[in-house]
């Protein structure tokens, strides 16, 4: 069994016992023999490793959190560190998994009819069926709820589907897509589960991307696509309802971006016992210590953080502020650990022979996605002094 990650300081993974901390160390050995030696590779070609796809499959963690589906009920704790570890191995397939399972799959099962979730979920949860999630749009992110242009129009038991999408990960080649929409008659966002193969839906990857290269993000066009009422999600009538959905990934993210921290850590760590300068370990240096500090001290405080949240959520008690906090502090500490990281490497830490290049550029898209730094401070404001200050 592998051990305890080197930077969790204060050994909070002790917190998960029996199964569940067996369960995580499965995964972990599955990410350091299937993952971590490939990861450089396919991000440098941009190209998703999809023969994992079945082996990511055998672990059976894809439908842990799920009601409707068999199988043991996972706490949020343990939810959270699987998100942690598969970040530090590889943040493109957390953030891989992360859609698949936080918004496809939880679309449908917080939005879905009893029927639409016995319909799709099982086949997602054995990864027979990916899943995708299409809110942000070309000309709309931070402002979606408010300026989606994206339409759909009712024409008796079919609507029709206009408009665009913007950096929706796994759509090149999701077999389920969760379209958020504005009904063209009452002016609410409404979700519609569009299969692949559906006439008028496009989707194009993205090039030349810095970060999360891995991960196969697409720009979707939307050009008279018909979708049957049977796939509209029931419960998704309101961008409201949207919103419940991003909160529980955005924690998910806080998760990742601790993930993150710990695994520049551990390479900064490694590489200050063995790099020699002046004829001894630039560990030996007090410069170089402080940075190590730093680096730990921020992430220790990050997992502490989310791993408080876990047990909000655990409890019933967490609320949007709660993970918009989450997410807008570990994210903002992490680009600093990474940024320290690289600092310690110098010239080692720009290449992808020493991992630590690929963490720097991918921890950029962690920053941004899942509501940005700022919209999350505005959130948490509007919460603790009861006044909005959004546009």
């Amino acid at each position: 069994m592998a051990e305890l990650l080197t930077g969790d300081f204060y050994a909070f993974e002790e917190l998960l016992a029996g199964e569940e901390r067996e369960t995580l160390l499965r995964v972990r050995e599955f990410l350091r023999e299937k993952v971590v030696p490939i990861a450089n590779d396919y991000w440098a070609r941009a190209e998703f490793p999809t023969h994992l796809v079945k082996e990511y499959a055998s672990l059976g963690i894809a439908g842990l959190a799920f009601e409707e589906l068999p199988g043991p009920k996972p706490s949020s704790l343990l939810s959270g560190f699987l998100a942690m570890e598969m970040a530090h191995a590889d943040p493109s397939m957390a953030t891989f998994y992360g859609v698949h399972t936080g918004l496809a799959m939880g679309s449908i099962a917080a939005c879905g009819s009893a029927e639409q979730r016995a319909r799709w979920l099982p086949a997602m949860s054995a990864m027979e069926q990916i899943g995708a999630f299409a809110l942000t749009e070309p000309d709309g992110g931070s402002d979606v709820s408010g300026g989606m242009r994206t339409t759909a129009r009712r024409e008796g038991d079919t609507w029709v589907l206009d408009g665009a999408k913007r950096w929706i990960g796994n759509a090149t080649f999701a077999d389920l897509v969760v379209v958020w929409a504005r009904d063209a008659d009452d002016g609410h966002v409404k979700g519609f589960v569009v299969e692949k193969g559906t006439p008028g839906f496009t989707a194009t990857k993205i090039e030349n991307k810095m970060a999360l290269r891995s991960v196969q993000n697409a720009d979707i066009t939307l050009d008279g696509c018909r979708v049957p009422e049977a796939n509209r999600l029931e419960g998704a009538n309101s961008f409201r309802d949207t919103a419940g959905i991003l909160r529980r990934t955005r924690s998910g993210v806080a998760w990742q971006a601790v993930g993150v921290m710990l695994a520049a850590y551990e390479i900064a760590l490694a590489y200050a016992k063995e790099r020699e300068q002046f004829g001894r370990p630039i560990g030996k240096f007090q410069l170089v210590q402080d940075l190590l500090v730093r680096m730990l001290g921020n992430a220790t405080a990050s997992l502490g953080m989310v791993v408080r949240l876990a047990q909000l959520q655990d409890a019933g008690t967490y609320r949007d502020e709660h993970s918009a906090l989450a997410k807008a502090y570990c994210t903002t500490r992490m680009r600093e650990v990474v940024g320290w990281a690289r600092e310690l490497l110098a010239g080692n830490g720009i290449v992808l022979d020493y991992d630590i290049g690929r963490f720097v550029a991918d921890a950029e898209a962690l920053y941004s996605y899942e509501g940005t730094r700022e919209i999350n401070t505005l959130i948490v404001g509007r919460a603790v002094t009861g006044l909005s200050a959004f546009v």
